[in-house]
């Protein structure tokens, strides 16, 4: 059935090149002139309005992100990769359609589904590595982090990997906005994720190790699930001394990485009333809490746009320059000062939720600029059973 969904998704997805849409303020406030950033400032969705912008800084752009609009539903991917942008692209090109097929079976959206979707995009990662590591070894290298965020007829579901972020923002005591992250970081720089790695390889005594002032996985990485790295779930895919910064002092028994997403879901409150999904390079920069203070007491038109040029004025100013300068660095370059960041931000208009509001049944694919029909129509009739 998922080759018949992927030939039909194939045939009808056709991308059309649109130019991001720029408010009409000043350069220093918008963020306008920096020729690697790409923004929609506003769109629709069925529960309101979202925000939706990227930033490049590494020579080929390794966040990979979606959004995805139904008349009952909001999709949100963010793929921040690492070694490559083959996994982030690819979990982009299948995490979604792994979903719509699994639901469309099943009859039904819940926790479990999702988590099905995660693995089926990874045992399809791991195929393509073993099909392609005999003339691109390194390919075994690969990893990305996964976010995703669905609201699927009232109820939140967030699943992630890694260190990329979702936060919620609300309206608290005193009719002020409070902030909840929705996602675990995991991440060897977190303590509790580093007990949870040596009490899962309790005979490893390097599972974890400060390196040059970090805390990483066997001395290489930071994060602590993913999709893709094959070379550390796998021993058929150990690379060999040639490659001595992913080589393995000590043969590798079993998984020191793990595909497993963290899950939440909860029906959306009445006080929810936006949530920020943005990958690690943002929360490099700045808290929670500022970033949902930006959101709450800023027009939304840009809001993500807004977020990033927060952040990329804090990135200049540690080095004691200004956006201005920053944005003139190319990219690759631009790698030294920040992170590729990608945000989007949902708002939630709950007076919205039961009305048939028209809202287009679209796939906005971020930084390529690229729209195309999404395939949430396919579900009509599929409940929520969170």
């Amino acid at each position: 059935m998922f080759s018949w969904l992927a030939r039909m998704a194939s045939a009808c997805w056709r991308p059309v090149r649109r130019y991001a849409r720029m408010s009409k303020d000043d350069d220093e406030s918008s963020g306008a002139g920096d020729p690697l950033l790409w923004c929609r400032d506003l769109e629709k969705h069925s529960y309101g309005e979202y925000s939706f912008a990227v930033v490049q800084a590494n020579e080929v752009i390794e966040d990979h992100s979606q959004v995805e609009t139904g008349r009952d539903a909001t999709f949100v991917g963010v793929y921040d990769g690492h070694g490559g942008p083959e996994a982030s692209r690819f979990i982009r090109d299948h995490l979604f359609l792994h979903l719509i097929r699994l639901a469309q079976e099943n009859g039904t959206m819940s926790e479990g589904i999702l988590r099905s979707a995660f693995s089926a995009t990874e045992d399809g990662f791991l195929t393509l590595v073993r099909r392609s590591c005999g003339i691109k070894p390194l390919i075994a290298a690969v990893g990305s982090c996964c976010l995703v965020g669905l609201i699927w007829k009232g109820t939140l579901y967030v699943a992630n990997l890694g260190d990329s972020r979702a936060v919620i923002g609300y309206v608290g005591r005193s009719n002020k906005i409070a902030v909840e992250q929705l996602t675990r970081d995991h991440n060897a720089s977190v303590e509790e994720i580093r007990q949870e790695l040596r009490s899962s390889h309790p005979e490893d005594s390097h599972i974890v190790v400060m390196k040059h002032g970090v805390w990483r996985i066997k001395g290489i990485i930071q994060v602590s699930r993913s999709i893709g790295d094959a070379y550390l779930k796998r021993p058929e895919f150990t690379l060999d001394p040639s490659f001595p910064r992913f080589h393995l002092a000590e043969p590798l028994r079993r998984p020191v990485l793990t595909s497993e997403p963290s899950i939440y879901s909860r029906a959306l409150r009445p006080n929810d009333k936006f949530i920020i999904f943005a990958s690690d390079g943002l929360w490099e920069h700045m808290t929670n809490e500022e970033a949902a203070e930006i959101v709450y007491n800023n027009p939304r038109a840009g809001i993500a746009r807004r977020l990033l040029k927060s952040a990329l004025d804090v990135a200049a100013r540690k080095r004691e320059m200004r956006y201005d300068d920053l944005k003139k660095i190319e990219k690759g370059i631009r790698r030294f000062f920040h992170d590729d960041i990608t945000v989007v931000v949902i708002f939630i208009d709950h007076e919205l939720q039961g009305k048939k509001i028209p809202v287009p049944e679209l796939s906005v694919r971020g930084f390529i600029d690229a729209v195309g029909p999404s395939n949430f129509s396919m579900l009509q009739g599929i409940d929520a059973n969170a």
